[in-house]
């Protein structure tokens, strides 16, 4: 056997072990995130057993026990199910933001998409008399829009001025700022009653959720998924650097591009019916690049994983400390968000050292 063959099978050797890895941390990451929300399921102000639970699963929503199957399929579900969907979706969104900009701080809260969404919830909240529609149509559209609008405004700015990760950021974070003031100006106008359903909306949380909410937002993260999956190898290559990336022939403007927008309906169909919830999108991608590298092929899953974990753990974390009245989840993964971005700075500052 000449060196050649055998470095050769030595490299095959590491990558199978590397990969026979990483699914492993896909399938941990799946088994964690099933128990959390079975938990979730037993945990409310009405609480309910485990036993309960299974039964009420199994003979579904016509089920004999007319309250298990209510609490269960028509309070629980969507708000669990829900969870594990707007924490895939903002884990999914801020790998890719933080890897076409190749900034790991990039998240969709740190760079105005939820800022947008706020504003837009709070424009029906506050005139949503003159609109002849029910609030819990108008909210989420008007969310949905304004968030689009911001991606339009930085889109418009990278074609003017070219889509490179500083034109991104600072176009980001203008926009943060703009919809943060006009967000406040309504708050000053509000009534009380008013300004009270605007920061209840603001806070982030699950209890809004409805299986019209769940099904719309599914279809939204169904229907990036495909191209999300044609890019895994370009935001791969992307890591590489923009030079190396070029080199082998990748369009990097129009792939940041096309990603700013994938990212954008993402958040949308997140935030717009839960309202706004930091740090998922900003933490989970360190997760998941901690454990399985930069290989997006693994790395997009896993973020979409780790985002749904934490938000259902927030949900769990905020029954249990306050069963009455439960916490929104908003407000937990903001607290909880702070130790871990220490982690990460950390992390990245002892890598820095090393």
């Amino acid at each position: 056997m000449t060196s050649h063959t055998r470095d050769t099978e030595i490299m095959h050797g590491g990558y199978r072990r590397a990969s026979i890895r990483r699914a492993l941390a896909l399938l941990f990451s799946l088994g964690v995130l099933i128990l959390l929300m079975v938990l979730d399921l037993t945990t409310g102000p009405s609480g309910m057993p485990l036993g309960d639970v299974w039964h009420g699963l199994l003979n579904g929503p016509s089920g004999s026990d007319r309250m298990v199957a209510t609490i269960l399929w028509q309070l629980r579900m969507p708000q669990t199910l829900m969870g594990a969907l707007v924490g895939a979706c903002l884990g999914l969104a801020g790998l890719q933001m933080q890897t076409i900009l190749n900034n790991p701080l990039a998240s969709p809260f740190t760079l105005g998409f939820s800022a947008a969404a706020g504003f837009g919830a709070a424009l029906p909240i506050m005139f949503g008399s003159l609109v002849p529609l029910p609030a819990y149509l108008t909210i989420p559209i008007s969310a949905f829009a304004m968030t689009l609008v911001a991606c339009g405004l930085i889109y418009v700015i990278a074609r003017l001025r070219g889509a490179t990760p500083e034109i991104l950021v600072l176009g980001g974070i203008a926009v943060l700022f703009f919809f943060q003031s006009l967000q406040s100006l309504l708050q000053f106008l509000a009534s009380p009653e008013v300004l009270q359903q605007i920061v209840f909306w603001l806070f982030g949380s699950l209890l809004k959720s409805t299986w019209t909410s769940v099904t719309a937002t599914t279809v939204i993260a169904l229907a990036c998924l495909p191209f999300i999956a044609r890019r895994t190898w370009a935001l791969t290559t992307l890591r590489l650097g923009d030079a190396n990336a070029r080199s082998l022939g990748l369009s990097v403007e129009k792939l940041r591009r096309e990603t700013f927008l994938i990212v954008a309906l993402l958040t949308a169909g997140a935030v717009s019916f839960v309202g706004t919830i930091g740090f998922i999108g900003l933490i989970a991608p360190h997760v998941a690049r901690s454990l399985v590298g930069e290989d997006h092929r693994f790395s997009l899953p896993l973020a979409a994983m780790a985002g749904a974990i934490i938000l259902i753990a927030a949900s769990v974390f905020g029954k249990l400390i306050s069963p009455g009245a439960v916490i929104p989840v908003g407000i937990i993964t903001a607290v909880a968000g702070v130790p871990m971005l220490f982690a990460v700075i950390i992390r990245r500052g002892k890598r820095g050292v090393a």
